[in-house]
């Protein structure tokens, strides 16, 4: 059945009656922000927008979808780079809602509401000195985050997200409930160790805390020209790191904070962040060869886990384009490539020109989920981030400019959070081929219709040629 694009004559009578959350259709006050996503390039106009309050909204609204021909599109934080949390002309399950976050101290674990977003699980746990693995930018939805794999400051030390994910509740595509852990629904479970969105709107998810008592971090600024040293040095640092060690190297547009120089406010700047799940005076010893360098400004100190995970949010409005590289190795020749690249990032600008370390926890995680990525030991993530239409092709070239850069040293693998849209190949590449295969028959037990198809999608086997 193809979905249909216009909307019903009866949307809003079809759907209130039972509905406790709030629904927005074209002409309402609310509606406009209701469909307003983290990408503003973003300008889609759905039929209706369901702000589910709880389980049976969603169940509601999915059966309504289903018997109006509406296309649906799941929105948890919204921060799809591809805008899949919004279908034009169809209806938006809008979980923003179900933001509830349950710690249990004592499992220790945590039950994340489908709406949350970073922010909310973090500070939840962060007065009992617990963490988990958690997106890099505190608005970013939980669910997606988790569904498709979950790469983060803390993934070094204690996995990737989805490494920690102990059970989960979805809606289904015909308004059915299921639960899923490793005794119940054992496939489905597995399927949702990043194979996305595929199999249902997931309303809740538990996830394992971990203890973590101290965080800390260094951040130093380099001139371009010294960036080469740097991202060698962090580099070499790194490749014999303890877990508890994670960061990045960054170029980036010279923020306009007290500590940075007047002289590289809006200009291009090299930056070392070294994360630490320990003690400052831990961290130091470990980037000890990184903080021997010479450069611009620097900023060392214990810092709560939750503040980090605010310190590269991005300002709302703004136009996106990502992609990413995983990669088999960073030798220098690939170093050499990767600080080449920045000298075309548009700045000024939010864009951020990322090196990855993967490794420790990350590698030695369950080698069966989809996530081939996983073995990767580096990871470039060119990350545009803009604000006038008139950069659009300029930040665009770019960010394809770092791809095909990088690509002598691709393992060919991909985290898909990270991209857009990219190809059907590019998402078999994300999952790997025989994982794809797998979550294509489970995708054919959960969604023979392919009704979650708004995504990094996962055809159902009976369709698959």
């Amino acid at each position: 059945m193809t979905p249909r694009t216009s909307p019903p004559d009866a949307v809003p009578a079809g759907l209130r009656p039972g509905f406790t959350g709030g629904i927005h259709v074209p002409g309402d006050p609310g509606y406009d922000e209701a469909r307003t996503v983290f990408n503003s390039m973003i300008d889609r106009r759905p039929a209706v927008v369901a702000q589910c309050a709880c389980e049976e909204d969603v169940a509601r609204a999915l059966r309504f979808a289903r018997d109006e021909g509406l296309e649906v599109a799941v929105r948890g934080g919204g921060h799809s780079v591809a805008g899949m949390a919004l279908s034009e002309g169809g209806l938006v399950v809008d979980l923003r809602r179900l933001r509830a976050v349950e710690v249990d101290r004592d499992a220790p674990s945590v039950r994340v509401g489908g709406g949350a977003v970073m922010s909310d699980l973090d500070r939840a746990a962060q007065p009992y000195a617990l963490a988990t693995t958690g997106g890099r930018v505190s608005t970013t939805g939980v669910g997606g985050f988790t569904l498709g794999g979950g790469s983060g400051w803390l993934e070094r030390r204690f996995g990737l997200a989805c490494d920690n994910l102990l059970a989960a509740d979805l809606v289904t595509a015909d308004g059915g409930t299921v639960h899923a852990s490793a005794e119940e629904n054992p496939e489905l479970f597995w399927a949702l160790h990043g194979g996305g969105g595929n199999f249902g709107v997931v309303t809740a998810l538990t996830l394992r805390l971990h203890d973590l008592p101290a965080m800390s971090m260094a951040l130093l600024l380099f001139r371009p020209e010294n960036g080469p040293e740097a991202v060698r040095t962090y580099r070499d640092v790194m490749e014999s790191a303890p877990d508890a060690a994670g960061g990045a190297c960054l170029y980036i547009t010279g923020p306009p904070e007290e500590w940075v120089p007047e002289a590289l406010v809006d200009r291009l700047v090299c930056a070392v962040l070294v994360t630490y799940a320990g003690s400052e005076a831990e961290l130091r010893d470990v980037a000890a060869p990184v903080l021997a360098l010479e450069r611009e400004a620097e900023v060392v100190t214990a810092i709560p886990y939750a503040d980090l995970q605010c310190m590269l949010d991005d300002p709302p409005g703004m136009r996106n384009y990502w992609s990413a590289e995983y990669l088999d190795g960073f030798p220098d020749e690939a170093a050499a490539a990767f600080c080449a690249g920045a000298a075309t990032l548009p700045v000024p600008s939010n864009s951020q020109h990322v090196l990855f370390p993967m490794g420790g926890a990350v590698a030695r995680g369950p080698d069966d989920y989809p996530l081939p990525w996983r073995a990767s030991p580096w990871a470039v993530h060119p990350f545009g981030v803009w604000e006038s239409e008139a950069d659009d092709e300029r930040a665009r070239r770019w960010v394809r400019g770092v791809r095909a850069a990088m690509n002598p040293w691709a393992s060919g693998a991909v985290y898909l959070n990270f991209i857009g849209r990219e190809g059907q190949e590019r998402v078999v590449a994300g999952f790997g081929e025989r994982a794809y295969e797998r979550l294509s028959r489970v995708k054919a037990r959960y969604d023979p219709d392919n009704v979650f198809h708004l995504n990094h999608n996962v055809k159902p086997a009976v369709a698959v040629v």
